[in-house]
């Protein structure tokens, strides 16, 4: 996955928060979106069971 490689080399240079605090709101984005997904399956009908 090369987007990990230019989030990491973005985080590890020296260029202050603004790039830091991009990453962080990008990864906490994603996680929440990742997480509501992971959620609301759980509230799929599943007609086989009844």
């Amino acid at each position: 996955m090369p987007h990990i490689a230019v989030l990491l080399a973005a985080v590890s240079e020296d260029q202050g928060p603004g790039n830091t605090l991009r990453v962080v709101l990008l990864v906490s984005l994603v996680g929440a979106a990742l997480l509501g997904w992971f959620l609301l399956r759980g509230y799929r009908n599943d007609d086989n069971n009844d």
